[in-house]
């Protein structure tokens, strides 16, 4: 047993060297777990922020301006004001993204019991905030009348009062949830395709062949890339926690580092078994890249870290369950957004370590039969 346990050390030990030796492969690493992490925090943005408007005041009443003045920074910059006729033009040159056009003696009909219309024009090229933000200027305009028209009457109180209140996100920050989901993302990413690469690299440079001639079981060559691979992605994902996200981003984490950690490392003992499997299949880099794509994408994209798992129809969420990134994003989210112990967490631990028992033996299966190919 110590003999078995000492080759899977000086095997793991090459393994990381062979990875740092490998520039790119180190890069990518860099990358994906400190500027990639940051640029999803900070620019993939789901409100309105800085939008540009545009007021054509044909009625030049109390109420317009009151209108024109009730758009403000953070979600839209001060509104200019246009000129009616410049509507079409302004919009053709992609100035504004909202051009609100009121009609004249609009106060007047408002204070008649009249509906007038006021016309908003949006520039849906940029969908998101054309989408959300035409929301939001609905409600603006729509509280400035009614402020307008309660003005000095006496308003009936509310017969319910609804009190929200947001937890675990109070300001409900998008950066908050992309910098977590980041890292979960690149956890799976990197541990297949490192460990894939570890096998194919071996291939390549005609080193297989010479650990399939030494006394080394196949066992020990996989565990060695399973634990090396791991542990190396087990760095990278606490310096992301502490520096990139605690430090640099100032987003707080709820739960237990610590435990994340654990669970981490239960689940690069999957993702690795994952991409052993798949480049005993593959004969070259590029096949192994092919067979990832369909791989990761399905997982990442049906697994809940992209949209709620509740969302999806009831069979594929069925489906779903079977397979061990549904547990990972659900044991992430649970201790990192939601503070939650292990005792809330340890079903989707046990899932896990059940899925990744399963898949290193089908792995090393795999492994045993490419080898006996190659040594006969």
């Amino acid at each position: 047993m110590l003999r078995h346990l000492r080759n899977v050390f000086w095997l793991g030990t090459k393994e990381v060297r062979s990875f740092l030796s490998d520039f790119t492969l180190v890069a990518l690493m860099i990358w994906s777990f400190s500027f990639s992490i940051i640029s999803m925090a900070q620019n993939t943005a789901q409100e309105v922020h800085n939008a540009a408007i545009a007021i054509a005041d044909e009625d030049h009443s109390q109420l317009s301006q009151a209108m024109a003045h009730a758009f403000l920074p953070p979600y839209f910059k001060p509104a200019q004001m246009i000129a009616a006729k410049d509507i079409d033009r302004l919009l053709d040159l992609a100035r504004y993204t909202f051009i609100i056009d009121i009609p004249p003696h609009f106060q007047r009909d408002v204070e008649a019991g009249r509906v007038p219309a006021v016309q908003v024009n949006v520039d849906a090229t940029a969908a998101l905030q054309a989408g959300v933000g035409a929301g939001y200027v609905q409600d603006i305009l729509m509280d400035e009348i009614r402020r307008h028209v309660t003005r000095g009457e006496q308003v009936p109180a509310d017969a319910v009062t609804l009190a929200v209140h947001l937890s675990f996100n109070p300001n409900a920050a998008p950066g908050w949830f992309m910098s977590i989901m980041g890292i979960i993302n690149n956890i799976n990413m990197l541990a297949i395709i490192l460990a894939g690469a570890a096998v194919i690299r071996e291939r390549e440079h005609g080193t297989m062949d010479h650990l399939l001639t030494m006394p080394l079981s196949p066992v020990e060559i996989a565990s060695a890339k399973v634990l090396a691979n791991g542990f190396v992605i087990s760095v990278a994902t606490t310096i992301s926690l502490y520096a990139v996200v605690r430090g640099l981003l100032a987003i707080p984490i709820a739960g237990s580092i610590p435990l994340f950690l654990c669970g981490v490392m239960l689940y690069l003992f999957f993702a690795s078994a994952v991409g052993l499997f798949l480049a005993t299949v593959a004969r070259s880099m590029p096949q192994l890249g092919l067979l990832f794509m369909l791989v990761f994408m399905p997982m990442q994209m049906l697994s809940g870290g992209n949209t709620p798992i509740e969302s999806e129809p009831a069979w594929l969420q069925v489906v779903m369950q079977g397979v061990a990134s549904t547990h990972f994003v659900s044991f992430a989210q649970a201790i990192l957004y939601r503070g939650a112990g292990f005792s809330l967490v340890w079903p989707d631990f046990l899932a896990v370590a059940g899925f990744g028992a399963v898949f290193f033996a089908l792995a090393v299966w795999r492994f045993r039969k490419v080898s006996a190919v190659a040594v006969g």
